[in-house]
């Protein structure tokens, strides 16, 4: 039986008595005496449900609670939130006593490393980051522009246009890192193919990554272009833009997730031709896993496609009939893991 407690944010004030109380003791919070196994994910912008990067780690969660017979927690984020509101969900995660507590998502860097000192004992994982060390933090992050390598080389020997597009949610150095590997793929696969980018919105307004009618109305206006594939590293967002795909009868590259099985997308998974992707579900449960075997992660821990971290998901039966297609996307991934092909990480 699934016991998986859902952890409601309470308001910054109380959060701030909490502190205060604590640094009145003249000392660091402690972590919890609980003796019961537990772990804990705290989402990024758009919460579980958004069928790509947040319902990825709830999977590594789920895992882990079935496999490790762990106790699971949840957290969701707030419209509109500052640094203070995760500070505050992460410090409550932890004083619960769960042990990890993993950020998902860069956005929760600052808060982490605002936490995690006040909490020796526990360790935090900080996906797709790693600005914020110390000995209790596992930063887990990605190759995600060699992921996307193999999208381009996929999308170029599709298009029949010769123009593709890329949409972006927010316009960070992560993503760019989807767009760089992307063109990449794509101009390296057909010179002459044409690609059309753009970002949904800009730092500090990370909504980009929750709104898919801003993904839907991007992808139309690269559809109204001539774009026949449309490949979207949008989080949430991206549903939108699979949506606009679909339904023009185009090909979708989804993200994160093997979209093409997402419950949420059914109604377009036939013109989902692949997803890139990240091997977040492992991420998080190889951190609960070497936390509760005592040996917990620490430092940067990497995922590419030499180890299956990221990847080119064929779940789409279209997609495996493309013999031409796979071919080329294997000796792709075949080259860059023998560093034949050095994919950038920067457009």
């Amino acid at each position: 039986m699934r016991r998986i407690t859902r952890i409601a944010t309470v308001g910054i004030a109380s959060a701030a008595l909490a502190l205060s109380a604590t640094a009145c003791g003249g000392k660091k919070s402690s972590d919890s005496d609980s003796k019961e196994p537990s772990a804990a994910i705290a989402y990024d912008i758009g919460g579980r449900g958004d069928q790509s990067f947040n319902d990825a780690a709830y999977a590594g969660l789920q895992k882990a609670e079935s496999e490790l017979k762990i106790k699971g927690a949840e957290a969701e984020p707030t419209d509109g939130e500052g640094e203070a509101d995760k500070v505050q969900r992460l410090t409550e995660l932890a004083r619960k006593g769960n042990n990890p507590v993993i950020g998902v998502g860069f956005a929760y860097a600052p808060a982490i490393a605002k936490v995690a000192p006040k909490f020796p004992n526990t360790t935090f994982g900080l996906i797709d980051d790693l600005s914020v060390t110390d000995k209790n933090i596992a930063n887990l992050v990605f190759n995600e522009e060699q992921g996307s390598y193999l999208a381009g080389v996929a999308a170029a020997k599709v298009t029949k246009s010769g123009t593709v597009g890329f949409i972006g949610g927010v316009e960070t150095p992560l993503i760019k890192k989807f767009e760089a590997g992307f063109i990449q793929g794509v101009q390296d696969t057909n010179p002459s193919a044409k690609v059309l980018t753009q970002y949904l919105t800009q730092p500090p307004d990370f909504t980009g990554f929750a709104k898919p009618d801003l993904g839907k109305a991007a992808a139309q206006g690269q559809l109204a272009k001539g774009a026949d594939v449309v490949y979207a590293a949008a989080g949430g967002a991206g549903a939108g833009a699979i949506e606009a795909t679909a339904t023009a009868g185009k090909w979708a590259i989804g993200v994160d997730s093997d979209q093409y099985n997402q419950a949420g997308l059914s109604k377009y998974k036939d013109k989902i031709l692949t997803s890139v992707t990240k091997d977040v579900a492992d991420s998080v449960f190889n951190l609960i896993k070497s936390v509760k075997d005592g040996k917990p992660q620490s430092g940067e821990v990497r995922y590419g496609l030499a180890t299956d971290g990221v990847g080119l998901a064929d779940s789409n039966p279209e997609y495996k009939n493309m013999a031409d297609v796979i071919a080329a996307v294997e000796k792709a991934k075949a080259d860059i893991i023998a560093k034949k092909i050095t994919v950038k990480t920067a457009p």
